[in-house]
This record gives structure tokens, C-alpha cells and sequence, in this order.
């Protein structure tokens, strides 16, 4: 019988408590973007779940997690283009799902994009480019 009240009594808190990730780490996550040596690099983020968004390094961007990895190029006068990938993972608290949330937590997590993270810090490089003099206004 206590077995029954206490199995019951864990399926309805995780119910009402949802996803474990979703409620402890969040649906968005502040992603920081730089270009070590290079300051005002014009970087744009594209993927499904984002779209596209520019912003200038250094910087702080706020984005909603998801599944989808993010494609970066950071362009600056006289200098390569830096490219690269800001990975998305999976976000260990999740893993608490299995304990507490079950199923629905891991479903709630997986639909709201809690499952995933992106990785905090992000550096892409911008090679100068030999004897290349920027246009002055």
C-alpha cells in the first residue's frame, strides 16, 4: 500500500512540476561572442530555430535553446572571415528526468528546448589580412 501512495504521490509532482531542466536552467540561455585581438567584428548567427542575428564583438546575446546548432561568420575589414559552429548539447540536468520527472519531464524539457545548451563562451578568429589599409570615412 505505501508503495502504491508514494509511487502515485512521486507521478503527481512530477506533473505539476513539469520538466526538470525547463524549471531549474530555463527555455533561453545568454551566449557570449568574441573575436580575441579584434573588436567590432560584425558576427551573424543563423539557424532554424534562431533565424539570423548580427551583433558586434564583443558580445552577449540572449537566445531560446534548441536542438539546432548555430552556424557563425564574424567579418571585419582587413581581416579573413572567422567561421565556425556554436554547438548544441545536452544539458545534464535533463538527466534528473529519469529520476524525479520521467517521461513527461523529459518530454516537457524536449518541447520547450531545455534539454539543450549552447556552449557559454565562444571565440572565433579573425586573421589580418597583409598589408590591407581599412578605408578611413
Amino acid at each position: 500500500m505505501w508503495r502504491h501512495s508514494a509511487a502515485a504521490a512521486i507521478v503527481s509532482l512530477a506533473w505539476l512540476l513539469g520538466g526538470c531542466a525547463t524549471i531549474v536552467k530555463g527555455t533561453t540561455q545568454s551566449v557570449a561572442i568574441n573575436t580575441p585581438g579584434v573588436t567590432g567584428a560584425q558576427c551573424t548567427l543563423k539557424s532554424a530555430a534562431i533565424g539570423s542575428k548580427v551583433v558586434s564583438t564583443p558580445a552577449t546575446i540572449v537566445l531560446d535553446k534548441s536542438h539546432e546548432s548555430i552556424a557563425v561568420v564574424c567579418k571585419k575589414e582587413c581581416y579573413q572571415d572567422g567561421t565556425g559552429i556554436i554547438s548544441s548539447n545536452t544539458e545534464t540536468m535533463a538527466a534528473g528526468n529519469l529520476i524525479a520527472g520521467g517521461i513527461i519531464g523529459l518530454g516537457v524539457d524536449a518541447a520547450s528546448g531545455a534539454l539543450n545548451k549552447y556552449n557559454a563562451e565562444n571565440q572565433f578568429a579573425l586573421v589580418p589580412i597583409q598589408g590591407c589599409k581599412p578605408r578611413t570615412a
